[in-house]
């Protein structure tokens, strides 16, 4: 029986040590407190390649890893931030950065909303004119118009009273 309850808390013990499910943390030592601000800080701007809308630092997928050590040892190593910046969009591309670049590529990305911006603003103009146009005043009644009326009344009378 001891042996039994023994055996019982060792697999207890063994299911829960294999569902921990434990981060990984970083522990580069850097040369300043002005690197590793300066690492971090860029680590925050760069994008995971891998995950969706996560930067380098919330990631915890192993490319995220391998590139926070990357963007770490290229700041310890005495890299500016855009040299570190145009290595990783020359190896990742430009999704890397949560601001891209205004170049070619990226002129609808950045034009694109004051385009629309634009576009709205003309089609609540024209449709602001148009209704503007419209008279909200009835038409005056013409002679022809008013006979016409009391003929049609007359008619409703007479045939109401029947």
């Amino acid at each position: 029986m001891k042996t039994f309850k023994i055996l019982v808390g060792f697999m207890a013990s063994l299911v829960l040590a294999f569902n921990v499910m434990a981060t990984p943390v970083d522990t580069y030592e850097f040369k300043s407190t002005d690197n590793q601000k300066r690492a971090l800080s860029l680590a925050h701007e760069l994008r995971c390649p891998q995950c969706q809308n996560q930067n380098l630092i919330d990631s915890n997928s192993p490319v995220a890893q391998d590139l926070r050590l990357e963007v770490y040892t290229m700041v310890d190593d005495g890299k500016s931030n855009a040299e570190i910046v145009d290595f990783m969009t020359s190896r990742y591309g430009d999704f890397v950065l949560y601001k891209p670049r205004l170049d070619p590529k990226t002129y609808i990305l950045w034009l694109g909303p004051f385009v629309l911006m634009l576009i709205a603003l003309y089609v609540a103009l024209v449709v602001v004119r148009k209704q503007r146009g419209k008279s909200t005043v009835a038409p005056e009644m013409t002679e022809a118009d008013r006979d016409e009326l009391e003929a049609l009344l007359k008619e409703k009378q007479t045939q109401d009273s029947k």
